[in-house]
Formats: structure tokens, sequence, C-alpha cells
């Protein structure tokens, strides 16, 4: 069986989010070769700090490539900008095979020939008003000063029909499609053109993409069939949804690879959340790229929607925690966050971040806590823990904390017998005098960390009537 050769081929006019980051998983978990090619056809929106952002957020999650660019330096190889004199020699042979024609039409006439068609109840399609122009007609419409698109000719009667990878079998009518741009008027090449062609001439095998793209499949195949160039399979993932169920974006939820990276995520948590969006695995354990690639196949790519859950991804992000290594932990770790945690308590507090973060910033916030007084507060519902407790309670633990500084089992176990609390009773009072919070580390943690004297003043908090 020969090698499978994929791509992901990113617009460079803003950052990628998990949406289009997907689709470059998906298309290197399939693919033995994978390849990277910039579409920067769109010369005012594209910008090569977006290269930049795109490259090093591939690069950290994993993702590499074995064909495409190193850098924002433009290449004829991989930036589509570079390649108009290869789109010019193809152009040609359509022309000269009559399978495409400069088309003079305005905007504004193309959009008066839409409303028209869809106030008739027919669906918008290029009329072919410029499909049989004479020169004469054609040098007329150029003294105008229009400039021309170039639009394929769209073969009449036929059915094109292809085998989706993901959605099975697929057939459209030839008649059903207008004859569509693929030169813009600024001599720019257009999607469905550029697109198309690069997959044939890098000799792309399988193209994995959304299944927004789907429509434009037979019209690249048209494109290819009448150069004679190789079609590749295609195969088409359902578009992700937010928490409200429509198309995933900002506003519901969808965030920017930058984001995720600045938030603190790690790239193994976010691979494997983008994995199982849409693509079913036997294990739910947290798996490396390798892993995922060899339990990647196009069969286990569902057809419904997947829905983006931050949940899920902070699940992944607990695991990925879970079995960071103390020195991964520490580089992940704020500089600011090191400076507060004593040296002696350093494992222990990792233990804590481990089990109660999700971000640098939540441990960060843990740090002051345990180890400064500066962020001490007690919520509300510690102050009804404290009033139910009573001053005793406090009294007592401050004796068995005198006696026990250093053990919290036996600590436990003198506040237990003097004061005769056990269960929540017992349990929750103190963490809200530890902490003010109701949540948190394990209490054996947390009398660990905690420097006795700042333990003491905690306590002593909940004997003033002020509390």
């Amino acid at each position: 069986m020969s090698p499978i050769k994929t791509r992901f081929a990113p617009s460079p006019t803003g950052l990628i989010h998990i949406g289009n980051a997907r689709t470059a998983l998906f298309s290197a978990l399939l693919g033995d070769q994978f390849l990277l090619r910039i579409e920067d056809t769109d010369l005012e929106r594209s910008r090569p700090e977006f290269v930049d952002t795109l490259i090093e957020d591939l690069l950290w999650l994993g993702i590499s490539w074995q064909e495409g660019p190193e850098n924002r330096q433009p290449t004829e190889a991989f930036f589509q900008s570079q390649r108009a004199s290869v789109y010019a020699d193809y152009y040609h042979q359509l022309v000269t095979m009559q399978k495409a024609y400069p088309c003079y039409c305005t905007p504004t006439e193309l959009e008066v020939s839409r409303k028209v068609q869809l106030s008739s109840g027919k669906p918008p399609r290029y009329s072919g008003r410029c499909a049989d122009l004479n020169a004469d007609q054609r040098q007329s419409l150029a003294g105008e000063g229009r400039a021309p698109t170039l639009r394929f000719r769209v073969p009449k009667g036929e059915t094109i029909t292809f085998e989706d990878g993901v959605r099975g079998p697929q057939r459209f009518q030839t008649d059903d499609i207008g004859d569509f741009i693929i030169q813009r008027a600024d001599g720019t090449a257009a999607f469905f053109f550029c697109n198309a062609l690069d997959d044939a001439l890098m000799g792309v095998s399988q193209v994995m993409r959304g299944e927004d793209h789907l429509a434009n499949t037979p019209r690249q195949i048209m494109i290819l069939n009448a150069l004679n160039l190789p079609v590749p399979a295609y195969a088409h993932s359902a578009l992700i949804l937010g928490d409200d169920g429509a198309p995933l974006s900002k506003r519901n939820g969808s965030l920017s690879i930058q984001e995720l990276r600045q938030r603190g995520y790690f790239p193994i948590a976010v691979i494997n959340l983008m994995a199982r969006l849409g693509h079913h695995y036997e294990s739910e354990e947290l798996m490396e790229l390798p892993a995922l690639k060899k339990g990647f196949a196009l069969h286990h790519v569902g057809r419904s929607p997947a829905r983006f859950d931050q949940n899920h991804l902070n699940h992944w992000q607990s695991l990925a925690l879970r079995q960071v290594s103390d020195i991964g932990l520490d580089a992940w770790l704020q500089e600011e966050t090191h400076v507060l945690v004593p040296k002696p308590q350093a494992a222990l507090f990792r233990d804590v971040v481990r089990s109660n973060c999700q971000n640098p910033f939540e441990a960060h916030e843990w740090a002051r806590l345990l180890f400064t007084e500066e962020a001490f507060e007690v919520d509300a519902e510690c102050k009804i823990l404290a009033d139910q407790a009573g001053e005793d309670f406090y009294r007592q633990a401050l004796d068995a904390a005198a006696s026990n500084p250093e053990d919290f089992a036996a600590f436990l176990s003198a506040l237990k017998e003097a004061s005769g609390a056990k269960g929540k009773a017992l349990f929750m009072p103190l963490r809200a005098a530890f902490t003010g919070r109701h949540d948190g580390p394990e209490l054996a943690q947390l009398y660990r960390l905690i420097e006795p004297s700042i333990l003491n003043r905690r306590l002593a908090v909940y004997l003033s009537p002020s509390h």
C-alpha cells in the first residue's frame, strides 16, 4: 500500500483555533507523510506574523511536518502567494481547451442577478452571461475598464461521484453548479483552483477537512479532471459545536491555541481533547501523539457534530498535571510562585497543585494562601461553619496544634477527643480556619504546609466575636 500523504493548508489571516487545529491534528494522525502549505492568496488579510504564530502553535502541540515552511519567509514551494506563475500555466491550458473563459460581470450585476434568481425561487448560480462572448465583445467590455475574472466552464448533464472517507458515497449534478471563478479580477488564484491544483502537484493523496468544504469537492474534482491531474481521496469531518449547540466560535467557547498556551494548558491535554472531538478511541487514558496516531482511523470519525466542552478540556488537563514530571511542573509554575514556596515544602506543594489546580494562576493563588497572610479571607459559608462549631472548638484546636505541631494525625485525634466532633462537624470547621475556603487540598496536606505560627493566627480568628 502506498504511503498516505495528507496536508494542512491554513490561510494566515488570524490565529488558529480549536476547529482548524483539530483539522491539522486529524490530518497529521491520518497521514504517513504530512505537508504544511500556507494559502496566502488573500493579500489584504494575510499577515506574516500569523504564519509565525501558526508554526509556533503547531510545534507546541507536537504536530510536525515532513514538508513545509520553517518560518514566515515565503517560498514558491509552500506559499501560494509565490506560485502565480505555476497557476498561470494551468489557467492558460484551461482557456486553450475552452474549459475556462473571462467574465466581465461587475459585482453589482452579479448581486442583481442573484437577487432575481432568489426572488423567483431559483438557487443562485452564475447565469453564463459571459460564457460565449466573442473577441469583439470582450474587447468592448475591457474598454469600459472592466477587469475580468476567469470562470471554469462546468460541463452540462454530468454527475460527479466520489467516496467520502467519512460520509460515504457522494453524488453531485453538474447542472446544479454554475460556472465558478477560478481567478479573481486582481489576478490572484481563487480557493477552488489553487487549493485543488496544489494538492495534485504536491502529491497529496488524502484530503482531510471540515464538512463545510464538502460542496467545494465536486468543483475541485472537475478542475483536476479537466487538467488530467490526480484526484486525492476526500474525507469531511463534522463541524464542532459550542456549548450552546451553535457552530463553535469565540462567542460560545472557542479559544485560539495561543490563548490555551497563555492560560497554562499542557499541549498533551489539548491534543487529547481535539483527537476525541468527533473521533472515537477505545482508551480513555491520556495518550501521547504516537499512541493517538496508532489508534486513529477514518471509520472512527463520526458524521454527527462534536460538541466542545470546557469541562472535557479540564479533565485532560487534570490528567496531564498528574503525570507531568517535577521538572515539567516547576517549569509550568510562575517564577513568583517559586519565590513564595519554601524549598522544604516544594514536593508537597507540587502534590497540592497536581490535585487541585487547572492552571499556574490557580497554583499561585494557593501558594499565596498557604505561605503568606495576604491572601487569607473567610468566605460566607466558612463564617457559618465557624459559628456552628463555636469558639470552644477553636480553643481546643489551638491546644491540639500546640501539642502536635508536626503530626496531623495526632492533632486530629486530640481535637476529636477534646471536642467530641466528628465527620463534617470536625473537618469543615478546620478547613474554614486553615484556608477560609470550604474546598481545596486535603487537611493533612494543609496542616503540613501552613507554618505553625500562621496556622495558630488563623485558628485564633474564630475566637473573636467579629469573625
